[in-house]
């Protein structure tokens, strides 16, 4: 399988993605658009959640993106969430991933209950009977079934 259609198919699967560049590098914040652009087009979704993070914030004297022109790729993005990070001294990068998982957990939390709502209007007939139901222990009306997050690194 080609790079190009492995990426299509993370892209496909994942729920959420840290889009990454460097600091020191103008040409790999340009790349982002076009990365967005294709998870945006294959989830055809929007508000996919999304982070930017602007890497290597560690060699100050080798910038080349501002903060300034970052963030306002974010905000022209709809205001999606930008770090900048080291990896070399892990500066903000624990909290880059938080939020993205926390973006994916409140989409998925909305979603199923979406789910739930239309749900709530199949016919009776549709519902299976009640010896075939599935018991879960039930907390705050959300069932405690483990749900499978998946983060993408592109």
């Amino acid at each position: 399988m080609s790079s190009a259609a492995m990426r299509e198919l993370y892209m496909k699967s994942g729920q959420g993605f840290l889009l990454v560049f460097s600091i020191t590098s103008l040409s790999s914040l340009t790349e982002l658009h076009e990365l967005r652009d294709q998870i945006v087009r294959i989830k055809d979704d929007p508000q996919v959640p999304l982070v930017i993070v602007g890497n290597k914030s560690d060699l100050v004297d080798e910038r080349v993106v501002s903060r300034a022109r970052a963030f306002a790729v974010s905000q022209s993005w709809g205001n999606v969430h930008y770090y900048e990070t080291s990896a070399r001294i892990r500066a903000n990068v624990d909290e880059a991933f938080v939020d993205l998982c926390r973006q994916i957990i409140r989409k998925d939390a909305a979603t199923s209950t979406i789910r739930q709502m239309e749900g709530g209007t199949r016919k009776t007939r549709d519902r299976p009977s009640h010896r075939h139901r599935h018991h879960h222990k039930r907390t705050r009306g959300r069932s405690q079934r483990p749900q499978g997050i998946s983060c993408s690194i592109l």
